[in-house]
């Protein structure tokens, strides 16, 4: 399945470890929102590794939105498209 992720996470050296953690597990298309292919068992191990990062008293999030299938073919970018200049990320 396909799962957009955006983050805000206050604290530099704790969006830092977010931004690494989601690197391996998908691509940046933004700044703090990442596109992943993830298996239902990918993802609960994603929530995680990332929990720990996230501090609700201090009004930070991490949000998951799941793409239908044939949402995938629709995506359309107005601008730069940071995706598709990274190319293919694959995880292993």
């Amino acid at each position: 399945m396909r799962v957009v992720i955006s983050y805000d996470i206050s604290d530099d050296k704790r969006r830092r470890k977010v931004a690494t953690i989601m690197e391996g597990y998908g691509y940046r298309v933004q700044f703090s929102v990442f596109e992943c292919d993830l298996t239902p068992q990918q993802l609960r191990k994603m929530k995680q590794e990332l929990r720990r990062y996230v501090k609700p008293k201090e009004m930070e999030s991490i949000r998951f939105y799941p793409l239908p299938l044939d949402a995938v073919d629709k995506i359309e970018v107005m601008g730069y498209d940071m995706a598709r200049s990274l190319g293919i990320v694959s995880i292993v």
